[in-house]
């Protein structure tokens, strides 16, 4: 079962470039999670007849938002989505519960989450509400992993450690690389959740899945990894690959994949 996971910056952005199209074509995911798809369903010019579409959009128009498409055949059965975030988020933390930043596929032998986590912007001013967001969520994973095992991927807007940076003296201290987002993220290591890639990977240097737009960040491969999938042990141990996607364009994320063994 191969699993992507793409925040697309825009999914009717990267459809009029060709590369959504190209992407499908060329990677036939068995499921594919997208963020940041700025777009309610219908909005976008999509033709996959192949594959069933969930969407959890922004209130917002133009905003966030997250979706799932399944394809049709896949091994694992698709029970149910929950596209609504159970832990209430709306009530506790008002508007970012209602930017579509969770969405979630219930299969036979798992749970898949879509998850796009708010940024703690440049001056700091959503550091706070991001770091009650990251245990709400925390404690919504750790809730589904008592039914079954749990895979989460997404855009979480944080570099874990120094290698998940191009230059991290740098950027000590800014969002996406501050202590407290960072502790936030190793709390869902000392969960039980493991990152998939790093486990498969070690410590392999110069692995990106985000560059900026400026300075020709991407060409010269100053990037960040901030999009992971992260999984339950029991679950984890059946992953064989995970892989990041740097040549396919279209977005200044790249996207990430798994396989998951029968």
């Amino acid at each position: 079962m191969k699993i992507f996971s793409w925040n697309v910056n825009g999914l009717r952005a990267v459809i009029r470039k060709g590369e959504f199209q190209a992407f499908i074509d060329k990677y036939q995911p068995d499921v594919l999670c997208l963020q940041e798809t700025k777009a309610k369903q219908g909005q976008a010019e999509i033709d996959l007849p192949d594959y069933e579409e969930f969407w959890n959009s922004a209130d917002r128009p133009g905003y966030a938002g997250t979706a799932i498409f399944v394809k049709t055949n896949i091994r694992w059965n698709l029970i149910s989505m929950h596209p609504h975030i159970r832990f209430h988020l709306i009530d506790k933390y008002g508007d970012l519960g209602r930017e579509g930043r969770v969405l979630t596929a219930e299969f036979d032998e798992f749970f898949l989450v879509s998850h796009y986590t708010p940024n703690a912007k440049d001056d700091l001013s959503r550091l706070t509400i991001r770091q009650k967001w990251d245990q709400a969520f925390l404690d919504y994973v750790k809730e589904l992993h008592k039914q079954k095992p749990v895979i989460f991927c997404g855009d979480l807007n944080v570099a874990h450690q120094e290698i998940d940076l191009a230059r991290p003296k740098d950027n000590v201290g800014k969002h996406g690389f501050t202590d407290e987002e960072r502790a936030s993220f190793q709390n869902y290591l000392d969960a039980g959740f493991v990152d998939v890639f790093r486990k498969l990977h070690g410590d392999e240097p110069n692995q990106y899945t985000w560059w900026t737009f400026r300075a020709n960040a991407r060409a010269r491969n100053v990037g960040w990894r901030i999009d992971y999938f992260l999984a339950s042990k029991d679950i984890a141990k059946r992953i064989t690959k995970a892989e990041i996607h740097p040549e396919q364009m279209g977005s200044d994320h790249c996207p990430i994949s798994i396989e998951i063994s029968s």
